[in-house]
């Protein structure tokens, strides 16, 4: 059993949603074709994908219905957290009784053969450029949504934790978060996250070791449409 990463898919295969992403430079160029051959080589039925945020371009649910069918179709489970263009996200209910191998992950958590996967979606952290009091609203939301989902883990005696947010976990002057503060608190090994793109913003998310997590940046552009693996 493998668990593996990846993030911003950003999948547009209905009809009425044009989002060619060829636009944002040529690492896009059949992103999505080259993510599925990509994903059949490497993942086997056993193994858990973790997709960490920008799914989908659909606005609604039944125009983010052929890409979640696609993610479905992929071998493996997936584990997914919403991301900020993630609009057709809502009735976590609903969306769990849509497929039998993907989990949308919501104040909850996803035990993978004794690895604990939780995360949301996080926000702009406080020091960040333009950080308003709109921000914060939603800062503080992600923060509990998180907490609750670390302590769904914590109910279960999760030892070993994997954390997922879309957004970075700091502010891009690398300085603590709520949202590194709780990973750090409840002991997460390691921890992914996407949203950035393009090579002048990698370097604006925090990798390896930051106040006891490992973390990794695993958007899509990033990997070179490939996942990361994680365990």
């Amino acid at each position: 059993m493998s668990i593996y990463a990846v993030g911003d898919l950003h999948l547009s295969f209905d009809p009425r949603i044009e989002k060619p992403m060829e636009v944002f430079g040529p690492e896009w160029k059949d992103h999505a074709q080259r993510l599925e051959a990509a994903w059949r080589e490497e993942v086997k039925a056993e193994d858990t994908v973790i997709v960490a945020g920008d799914i989908s371009w659909g606005l609604k649910l039944e125009e983010a219905m052929a890409d979640l069918q696609f993610i479905a179709g992929l071998p493996g489970q997936k584990v997914l957290i919403k991301g900020n263009h993630d609009l057709w996200w809502t009735g976590i209910t609903r969306l769990n009784a849509l497929f039998p191998n993907v989990t949308f992950l919501q104040n909850s958590t996803y035990e993978a053969e004794g690895w604990f996967i939780c995360g949301s979606r996080g926000w702009l952290c406080p020091g960040s450029d333009d950080f308003d009091p709109h921000d914060r609203v939603l800062y503080e939301r992600e923060e509990g949504r998180l907490r609750a989902s670390l302590q769904a883990a914590a109910q279960r005696g999760a030892r070993q934790i994997i954390g997922v947010t879309h957004y970075p976990p700091t502010n891009d002057k690398m300085q603590p978060s709520a949202f590194t503060k709780l990973f750090s608190e409840a002991g997460v090994q390691m921890a992914v996250y996407g949203h950035l793109h393009g090579r002048e913003n990698y370097r604006r998310g925090i990798r390896g070791d930051f106040c006891g997590v490992s973390y990794d940046l695993v958007s899509l552009d990033y990997l070179g449409c490939r996942m990361k693996k994680l365990v």
